[in-house]
């Protein structure tokens, strides 16, 4: 059984809307680790962890940062956050700052070698998982992207992602 359901149900293609939303949500919710698995094992041997790789993009893409921010989002605790700086900073990746007007707040910023680093591993990463997708056609990954595109917005419409 499968998310409380019965294994007809999980191979049944047809069904009312509702049976369609329902195995819906158990694909996303199937499909979401299995892939998160799959990225983890491109990243191979002797390379950083996904999540280090996670926060150098957060950085990357958002410039520096405070810590809270940091555990926001990536959706790990702030004590999670601390050992992935602490990691980082010590591989000379990312430095910490004091904030400019709060006593209290650390600013991470990502060091020249951790831009130079996160460059190299983006794009070589972002290839090997992107193989993925060569299972679908053309057509069926511009109708996926689309569609994923389209549930983002209504997900940021409801105010829960950015």
């Amino acid at each position: 059984m499968v998310g409380g359901l019965g294994e007809e149900f999980v191979d049944k293609v047809g069904g009312s809307e509702e049976e369609l939303r329902l195995r819906l949500v158990q694909e996303f919710a199937a499909f979401g680790p299995a892939y998160m698995r799959w990225v983890r094992s491109c990243l191979g041997e002797g390379g950083t962890t996904y999540a280090r790789m996670r926060l150098l993009g957060v950085l990357r893409c958002s410039g520096p940062q405070i810590m809270s921010g940091l555990s926001g989002e990536l959706g790990v605790t702030p004590r999670n956050v601390t050992a992935l700086v602490d990691a980082l900073e010590e591989e000379g990746l990312v430095s910490r700052k004091a904030h400019p007007s709060d006593r209290r707040a650390t600013v991470i910023e990502m060091t020249e070698k951790g831009a130079a680093t996160c460059e190299g591993m983006y794009h070589g990463h972002a290839e090997a998982a992107a193989e993925v997708f060569d299972d679908l056609s053309e057509e069926d990954r511009r109708e996926l992207l689309r569609i994923l595109e389209t549930l983002r917005s209504a997900l940021r419409r409801r105010g829960t992602a950015r």
